[in-house]
This record gives C-alpha cells, sequence and structure tokens, in this order.
C-alpha cells in the first residue's frame, strides 16, 4: 500500500509542476482531485480520514474572503479605484508608484488574484487614453500584487493556510511582514523606473481586445451602495482579526453571509465569482498529503535529509526549500509540503513571506503572474517570459534579499532575550 500511496503522490504533484498530466485534459484542480479519489479508492484513505484531514477552518476562510472580494468587484470598486489612479496628473514613475502602492495595499485585504483580474483590463484601456506604454505598469501590477499580498494573512490563500494551522496572531504577522514588504515594494518600483529609463510612451496602435475575449472584470459602473457595503464589513473583519478574541474563520464566515444578504444583487453572481476550482485544489491537497504523512514517507524522507546534513526544519533550509518548491510545484502545494516543518517562532512568517515573494521568479510562478499575461495578450499586448523575467527575476532576488535580511535580524533579536 506504502508503493501505491507514494506513486499517486509523485503523480499528483508531478502535475502541480506541469500544471496537469501529458494526454489528458486535466489542471492541477484535476490531478489533486483525481490523486483524492484515488487514494480514497485503493482504502489508503477512509472517507473519514479524508474528510477529518480538510483543514476546514483555512476553507472557510478562503471562501468568505472570495465573497467578500466579489461583492468588491460586482459593486464596481476594482474599476472605479483603478481608474482613480489613472486619472491623477503624476509624471508617469508617479503615477507607477500610486498603482503599486494601491494594488499592493488592495492585495493585502481582497487577495492578489482578484485585485489582478478586476485591475488589469482597466489598467489598460487606462494607459492607452495617456498614451502610455501598458508594459511596465502590468508588470509593477503583478509585482505588487504578490508582494502586497505577503502583508497579511488573508493576502493569498497559502498565508491564510499558514495563519490558520499555526494559528498566527494577525497584528503580530503584520508587524513582521511591514518592513519586508515595503522594502520590496519600494524596489520593485525602483527596479521598473530603472529599467524603462524614461521609455513611457506608447507609440503603437491602440490594441484591442481579440475576438470573443470576455473581461467580466471591466466595465462596471461603481454601486456606491454595494461597495460600501463590502468596505464596511472589510473593515469589521479587520478590526476583528485585530483586537477580536473570535476565531477568524467564524467571524469572516458571518461577514460572507451579511453580504449574501441582499435585496438587489442576487447570490448567483456572488457565489459564481467564488473560486471553486481553488477551493477543490486545497480540500484534495490536503487529502494527498495526509497519506504521504501517515504512511511514514515524509518523516523518513525529511530523517533522511537530515541524516545528510540538510535540517529542513532549520531556518536557513526551510527558506531554501520554501523558494523552490514554490516555483517548481506552485506556492500552495509547497506550503502545505513544508508546513509540518514549521516548529520555529518565525517558521511561519518566513514562510508566508517566502512563498508569496517567489510568486514573482516567473510568469508560473504565481496565478496573479498568468492573469495579467493572458488578460493582456487578448488586447495584443505580449509580455512574454523574457519580458517577465526581466523585471521578476532581480524584484524575486532583491526582494528574497531583502526578507532574508529582516529574518535573520528577527532570528538574532528572539536569540538575545530582547
Amino acid at each position: 500500500m506504502t508503493a501505491t500511496i507514494v506513486g499517486i503522490f509523485l503523480v499528483v504533484y508531478l502535475g502541480m509542476i506541469l500544471g496537469g498530466l501529458p494526454f489528458l485534459q486535466l489542471d492541477r484542480t484535476g490531478v489533486a482531485l483525481l490523486g483524492a479519489i484515488a487514494l480514497i479508492s485503493v482504502d489508503a484513505v477512509s472517507l473519514g480520514a479524508a474528510a477529518g484531514s480538510i483543514h476546514l477552518p483555512t476553507i472557510i476562510l478562503l471562501f468568505s474572503f472570495m465573497v467578500v472580494s466579489a461583492q468588491m468587484r460586482l459593486g464596481g470598486f476594482y474599476d472605479w479605484a483603478t481608474h482613480r489612479f489613472a486619472s491623477w496628473s503624476y509624471r508617469p514613475a508617479g503615477l507607477l508608484a500610486a498603482l503599486m502602492l494601491g494594488v499592493a495595499t488592495l492585495s493585502a485585504v481582497f487577495s492578489n488574484d482578484i485585485v489582478c483580474l478586476a485591475v488589469t483590463p482597466v489598467l489598460i484601456e487606462a494607459c492607452q487614453r495617456r498614451r502610455l506604454d501598458p508594459v511596465p505598469y502590468l508588470l509593477g501590477l503583478a509585482c505588487s500584487a504578490n508582494i502586497g499580498s505577503a502583508a497579511t494573512l488573508i493576502g493569498n490563500p497559502q498565508n491564510m493556510l499558514i495563519g490558520q494551522t499555526l494559528r498566527l496572531p494577525f497584528s503580530g504577522y503584520i508587524a513582521e511582514a511591514a518592513i519586508p514588504v515595503g522594502l520590496g515594494l519600494l524596489a520593485a518600483w525602483a527596479m521598473i523606473v530603472w529599467q524603462v529609463r524614461g521609455r513611457w510612451t506608447w507609440s503603437a496602435p491602440a490594441p484591442v481586445a481579440s475576438a470573443g475575449a470576455i473581461d467580466s472584470g471591466s466595465n462596471v459602473s461603481l454601486d456606491r451602495w454595494q461597495t460600501a457595503k463590502g468596505l464596511m464589513v472589510a473593515a469589521v473583519l479587520l478590526i476583528a482579526f485585530l483586537v477580536g478574541p473570535w476565531p477568524r474563520e467564524h467571524v469572516a464566515l458571518i461577514g460572507a453571509g451579511v453580504l449574501l444578504l441582499s435585496r438587489k444583487m442576487h447570490s448567483t453572481r456572488t457565489l459564481g465569482l467564488v473560486d471553486w476550482e481553488l477551493l477543490v485544489l486545497f480540500m484534495a491537497l490536503f487529502v494527498v498529503n495526509h497519506a504521504i504523512q501517515q504512511s511514514g514517507v515524509a518523516s523518513k524522507v525529511i530523517g533522511d535529509l537530515a541524516g545528510a546534513g540538510l535540517h529542513l526544519d532549520q531556518l536557513a533550509p526551510l527558506f531554501g526549500a520554501t523558494f523552490v518548491l514554490s516555483n517548481v510545484v506552485s506556492n500552495v502545494p509547497a506550503v502545505m509540503l513544508l508546513l509540518p516543518l514549521a516548529h520555529h517562532e518565525i517558521a511561519g512568517p518566513l514562510l508566508a513571506l517566502v512563498s508569496s515573494l517567489s510568486g514573482n521568479l516567473l510568469i508560473a510562478g504565481s496565478i496573479s503572474n498568468i492573469i495579467v499575461v493572458d488578460a493582456a495578450a487578448r488586447r495584443d499586448i505580449r509580455i512574454d517570459w523574457r519580458r517577465h523575467a526581466t523585471i521578476g527575476i532581480p524584484v524575486t532576488l532583491a526582494t528574497l534579499a531583502i526578507a532574508a535580511i529582516y529574518l535573520i535580524v528577527r532570528v538574532r533579536f528572539l536569540a538575545s532575550g530582547a
């Protein structure tokens, strides 16, 4: 049975690396779901154990904030905010700074993927009107969304998982992340401005969306009441997380329920924007990882690596493993694999920061990157892997260096007993 479990685990994580499986119409979610089904089918995991392996607080928190983000998107808030940024009479570099700061702030609260999905088409249209080259702004959007999402325990799915599993204090994590995120955002802006070297003007004909392209996030007029309702719920949730003693998933679920109670906005519209595939991916990976943990294989591999001098539960190897795995199997599966090794007081913030910041390295490193590049391609704006890498690689290395220096200082500060 152990060999069967290992085989299924390897196939699932091969699917995470490739984004699917050869000759089959499966994405990462489909591969993970079939892996979980296979494990249950061969009695490697019972139905009860499979259900028990799913970390329900994480699923509830993720679902709840998907509802909050859907409310903001349907209320036209993202479109309105993007148009406001673009209408400011700043110089191009200043406009980029305002955009990146705004996107980072939104991503810290409303999830980076949703922000990129809603903002990208509006940002392209705004750049066209001002005759600005949209590529630097699109790269700034993707980079700042990934960096900003690291600022809180609700900014992206893996941070939610880390915060819920390790029970990290919400305000305590923000205090840990504020310096590396702030300095990382500044470094990303400086690198983009330096690479542009003053060439901000868009001289090509205005690109248009290709036939049949649909961007459900664009051209949504501002509904002040629905937007205000979403902002009020989000503000109450943040305050409750910061000062309240209640479980975050309970408070968030109540907030989602309040938003679904509407006389004008049908629940099918809101729930239609929930990323159900991501929720299924989480649940399936919980089952797959539970099976490999219960088999004893994971413990043996970790022990063998420790015997060879690589102690993954120590901070430096954990930092490196998080960076590598986040770009090989994607950040959520990487975090799921490494969470059992998070024993040090700083291990939780380390996992959250490194897995989030690593997403800027390559286009495939983050769903946010893919969303931005795909939306641009539908408007004949090509951002290939080379163009992205000219910004993504130096931004990733710089932000990770900043995070590493900060974490080293924090560890030494804790060791001194101060």
